[in-house]
């Protein structure tokens, strides 16, 4: 299972809002939880940061597991449809609406971003409304098409475990990695 920490604070009037998310991870493999920390980007994806903040506030998060893996590539998370054991449909759900496109960070290493159809199908670059990946190697060519919005400063080392865990002919993993909770401050 996983859950989600968020906490949001002000530094002060005049000052821009700084948030991290703490993300708790258990699978099936481990009692514990392990720690995944993401500083978000309020400034540049001020949007996206409200959604995934609203939704996690809302619990969406609650109950989904990690859909896609790719070895030592991205963990992807955040597709409803993840909740039930029908893996056909698994990585087409969404909260039922897409959000503008807010690129202006690029695909580092540990950075989390929205997923998207193929700027082919998407030419607008819409995201999806709730799915998020975070890569684990630089992937510049996702920069100018993909929404990142938060870099991932702690737990790599777990995601890197995590993608390269046994996978299906879709990368869905085999083992199941799930949120909890997500709690914001």
């Amino acid at each position: 299972m996983c859950s989600i920490l968020v906490a949001a604070g002000l530094a002060g009037a005049g000052v821009a809002r700084a948030s991290t998310a703490v993300i708790h991870f258990q699978t099936t493999q481990t009692k514990d939880d392990q720690v995944v920390t993401i500083q978000l980007f309020d400034q540049d994806a001020p949007l996206t940061v409200e959604n995934f903040k609203k939704l996690a506030a809302k619990k969406f998060y609650n109950g989904l597991s990690v859909h896609r893996i790719v070895p030592e590539t991205l963990v992807q998370i955040g597709d409803p449809l993840s909740r039930k054991n029908d893996r056909s449909k698994t990585g087409t759900g969404g909260p039922g609406y897409t959000l503008p496109a807010e690129i202006r960070r690029k695909h580092l290493r540990g950075a989390v971003a929205m997923a998207a159809l193929p700027p082919v199908l998407n030419p607008s670059r819409l995201s999806n409304g709730s799915q998020f990946y975070m890569v684990l190697r630089p992937q510049p060519d996702l920069d100018k098409d993909y929404t990142v919005f938060g870099q991932v400063t702690g737990g790599l080392d777990f995601l890197d475990s995590i993608s390269r865990r046994g996978r299906d002919t879709n990368d869905y993993p085999l083992e199941s990695v799930t949120i909890r909770s997500i709690e914001i401050k």
